[in-house]
């Protein structure tokens, strides 16, 4: 998060630069290529400033003070009254390196339901951790399905998790029983049990289901516990298929 902060400071002082006319030799390309990459976090959308959004260049962000503004001090001031709730949001977020991981590793996909239930899950872990603990599971077969559309795998009608994520892990090369070193063979068997018991646990105390006459309540540290580990293992998935994405791409240009 701190880096970020930097990023959207240096973005300011650009603009700021810019109105006082202390514009230096390739600020323009900084100021484009810091925009693109701010502008393009879908959790900060609601928090973007007004002038960001609009000013693709900084004599675009220039033309506009132009017409606007009078003086360099009031150029100044809406300068940073613009970027002071981005500021106050990057600032007091309470979110975990965990959690910020995992929202840089979906910003790049193109599918909105997997951005939102990413959201919701993190959302609910402590107002609603039945909720969080369903949303988990989702998350962790939305992440299957997005991949084995990509790779172009049927995967069939309502299939189970377990299913979904045998079919994902033969495919990026992640089962068992498709590595002999031992300790390979244990990480990748405790991959299989987290996505098992992530699907058990949404099936006994999430809340797609009904409950009986004794009802299990869990707590927000099982909801956490749930949500960071679909969230690992979404990452896990992601950034293996783009590895082999990349693999396939190098031998299709030889």
């Amino acid at each position: 998060m701190a880096d970020l902060i930097k990023k959207v400071s240096l973005l300011q002082e650009l603009l700021i630069a810019r109105a006082l006319d202390k514009i230096e030799a390739g600020a323009d390309d900084a100021f484009i290529q810091l925009r693109h990459e701010i502008i393009s976090i879908r959790s900060l959308k609601t928090y973007i400033p007004t002038i960001l959004k609009n000013s693709r260049s900084l004599d675009q962000f220039n033309e506009y003070l132009k017409n606007t503004f009078n003086s360099y001090a009031d150029c100044k001031q809406f300068i940073y009254d613009e970027f002071n709730e981005l500021f106050d949001i990057l600032e007091n977020t309470d979110s975990a390196p965990l959690d910020q991981l995992v929202i840089n590793t979906i910003e790049y996909l193109n599918s909105n339901y997997i951005h939102q239930i990413w959201q919701k899950a993190l959302e609910r872990r402590t107002s609603d951790p039945e909720g969080a603990i369903t949303i988990a599971r989702s998350l962790l077969e939305s992440t299957c399905k997005h991949i084995l559309d990509e790779i172009g795998i049927d995967y069939g009608h309502a299939p189970e998790i377990n299913q979904l994520y045998r079919l994902v892990s033969n495919e990026l090369n992640l089962a068992p029983s498709q590595h002999t070193e031992k300790v390979f063979k244990q990480i990748l068997g405790g991959c299989s049990s987290i996505v098992e018991g992530l699907g058990a646990l949404r099936n006994k105390v999430g809340d797609a289901h009904g409950q009986g006459k004794v009802n299990v309540k869990p707590s927000s540290r099982h909801a956490e516990l749930a949500v960071n580990l679909a969230g690992t293992m979404a990452v896990f998935l992601f950034t293996t298929w783009e590895f082999k994405k990349e693999l396939l791409e190098k031998v299709t240009q030889k």
